[in-house]
């Protein structure tokens, strides 16, 4: 059997360590239908004996606890991925999660032990936004590296897809197994997490900077399907140790360093940090997190199940053709081109929604065709929405946030996003069921906001990073180009490296025929 090439391997890697973003993705789709099943809200719900019913706070308090989590280990894994290195801290964080999904699992009717059991699941999947575009971006090719970042949003889509066929086949059941079944398949996604990254390399660069430098070179050779000695070995290891020594001037970088104006840093954090922010309040996480129960009031004839299966599908259909558009359209008009389609969505929906829509709880041989016909309309654009964002602001921030810091800081930065990211998708998974509950589909007017807001902050402050290296980012950040002329600027001397570059592939090909 021929040896696999160094893209191949690269690929094969980043699609598994992306994994940890199915984690994340099975666990949306997995309380959202937890959340109307009968034996769920029987056991978890409040009133008496049979008559219970899960309300607004208590959804948020169960929902929103891993969100928490999440938060905290964006943050932890910073210190973990230094001292244990990226593979050993992917190890660790795998099996808090794993815990945390058993917690769940064998919960019987206490609210306070499934919500510790999400709050430790949580501080896995957490962790792992963090150390997902940390990885791949030390071992991705430049040319890759846009569409291996997607693979992690990807996962993503892809297990609350998963999720929710598997909500679709076993709500019917009328026992704990309804829900004791999709939760405690989150215990067999975390084992094989935990099972594979025993075959995974360190990364080369961690490995470096312990000093590690014949394990880096063994690994690189065999990312790249060359001998140790080979030429290409000894160029990445010159490489990898100029950065490690660039991002050791001047003492150990501190999280304080984020913000600093060298390089304007502190621009470079609050882009990340902003573009995370708008994420989360884009209004796709509300679908994800309350469709369900939201959808319930919509008088369609299909069961909420049937429509988060759909939105699913929908999730993985829009993913898909982000790998080659974040490299063809860029970062910049990604975002731009899904603002204005989400927020289009998201009025129609709202306006549609509010006025046409039943109150929740309406019985079905109430509901006139006026109301089926407003809801048919509402989950036409839900879809629409979801589809959208998966193109575009599903992938593309945390493609920006693996690729636009100097190595110094980069750790540090990345987790700042991802907790941003976190916090955002807390205060929205707790708060967002209450508002829900008090104005219905004017919700989505909220995100008709945001969404404005973005397409203008993507305008004025994100610049294009698409094909830079990270010292290009660094000159052109230096360089103070605005936004909205970043897609057209080249780097300094550019003619004279693609010259250079040019040359320099002759001679490599003519070394290859002698």
């Amino acid at each position: 059997m021929a040896p696999l090439s160094h893209n191949t391997k690269v690929i094969l890697l980043a699609i598994f360590i992306a994994f940890g973003g199915f984690l994340f993705g099975y666990d949306i789709g997995v309380i959202s239908g937890c959340l109307i099943m009968p034996d769920f809200i029987e056991r978890f719900g409040e009133g008496s004996p049979g008559s219970k019913v899960l309300t607004a706070s208590r959804q948020s308090i169960i929902t929103s606890l891993l969100s928490a989590g999440t938060f905290v280990g964006a943050l932890g894994q910073a210190f973990t991925s230094d001292s244990l290195g990226r593979r050993g801290s992917i190890l660790l964080w795998s099996a808090i999660f794993t815990v945390g999904t058993a917690i769940q699992t064998g919960t019987e009717t206490s609210v306070v032990q499934i919500t510790i059991g999400r709050f430790i699941a949580g501080l896995g999947v957490g962790a792992m936004s963090a150390i997902v575009p940390l990885y791949n971006g030390e071992t991705a090719p430049k040319a890759l590296r846009g569409t291996l970042l997607v693979m992690y949003q990807l996962q993503i889509i892809i297990g609350i897809f998963i999720s929710y066929i598997i909500d679709l086949g076993t709500h019917t059941i009328n026992n704990s197994a309804s829900w004791r079944i999709p939760v405690g398949l989150q215990m067999l996604w975390g084992l094989i997490l935990l099972s594979g990254i025993f075959f995974l390399p360190e990364s080369p660069r961690h490995l470096l900077g312990k000093g590690r430098a014949d394990d880096a070179r063994r690994v690189i050779a065999d990312l790249n399907s060359v001998p140790t000695d080979d030429p290409l070995v000894n160029e990445v290891i010159e490489e990898l140790e100029f950065g490690i020594r660039a991002e050791n001037e001047g003492g150990k970088a501190t999280w304080l360093e984020c913000f600093s104006t060298r390089n304007k840093l502190w621009y470079r954090t609050m882009n990340g940090m902003m573009l995370q922010f708008i994420q989360q309040l884009n209004g796709q996480n509300f679908y994800y997190y309350y469709g369900d129960t939201f959808f319930q009031s919509a008088g369609t004839e299909l069961s909420a199940y049937v429509i988060q299966t759909i939105l699913g599908a929908v999730s993985v259909a829009g993913t898909v053709p982000a790998l080659y558009l974040i490299e063809s359209m860029g970062r910049r008009k990604s975002l731009l081109t899904g603002s204005v389609l989400e927020a289009i969505c998201a009025l129609i929906a709202g306006l549609v929604g509010h006025y046409t829509l039943a109150p929740s709880g309406t019985p079905a041989s109430q509901l006139t065709k006026r109301n089926k016909q407003g809801g048919d309309t509402l989950i036409a654009f839900a879809v629409l929405h979801v589809f959208s964002f998966s193109m575009f602001w599903g992938p593309t921030p945390w493609v920006y946030l693996g690729e636009s810091f100097p190595l110094r800081v980069r750790s540090k930065a990345i987790a700042l996003g991802s907790a941003t990211n976190w916090i955002w998708n807390f205060l929205l998974s707790f708060f967002a069921p209450r508002i829900a509950a008090k104005i219905g589909p004017l919700i989505l007017l909220i995100f008709f906001g945001m969404l404005v807001f973005g397409f203008g902050y993507v305008y004025l402050f994100i610049p294009e990073t698409k094909g830079l290296s990270l010292e290009e980012v660094d000159e052109m950040y230096r360089a103070g180009v605005k936004p909205w002329h970043s897609s057209s600027w080249r780097p300094h001397l550019y003619d004279k490296g693609v010259e250079e570059k040019e040359v320099r592939e002759v001679r490599e090909k003519a070394d290859q025929e002698i």
